[in-house]
């Protein structure tokens, strides 16, 4: 891969920043880096289930109790699948997916008067930049597929 970027005349990163970034540490730290939130909230969401249903509850997503195992589930399929590296696009989608929906039902800024319209923009801000860097990781690990072969 190297060789067809310094043929493309993109050889304008040190060398030493190049081979930390091709590294399988470096690979694996940005995925986990990156799903830290989701896998996390996760983790969180089964130590206090009660505590999940009701906060599913209080934005009317009936019946709670299976949808807050479906949002543990969502998180924690979609947070695997990238850090195991197995079905990577799968899990960007569905994390993804995930992010749209949170906007859509518990972020509608665009329903709100201030100061939770700014508050919830600023969250749902986050979630937009959040799905973009899984299109890069997506990206990412499709052109680590290809360099491998």
């Amino acid at each position: 891969m190297s060789e067809r970027l310094r043929a493309m005349g993109r050889n304008d990163m040190p060398r030493v920043i190049a081979n930390i970034l091709d590294s399988g540490a470096c690979w694996f730290v940005a995925r986990l880096v990156l799903t830290f939130v989701f896998w996390g909230a996760a983790l969180g969401k089964i130590a206090d289930f009660p505590g999940s249903v009701a906060e599913l509850a209080a934005l009317r997503i009936e019946p709670a109790k299976p949808m807050a195992v479906l949002l543990i589930v969502t998180l924690l399929v979609g947070s695997l699948t990238i850090l195991l590296d197995r079905w990577l696009w799968l899990g960007c989608g569905i994390l993804s997916g995930f992010l749209v929906v949170a906007i859509v039902l518990a972020h509608p800024f665009w329903t709100m008067q201030d100061p939770d319209r700014t508050l919830h923009f600023r969250v749902a801000v986050e979630h937009i930049s959040l799905i973009g860097g899984f299109m890069a990781l997506a990206i990412a690990g499709r052109l680590r597929d290809l360099r491998r072969g």
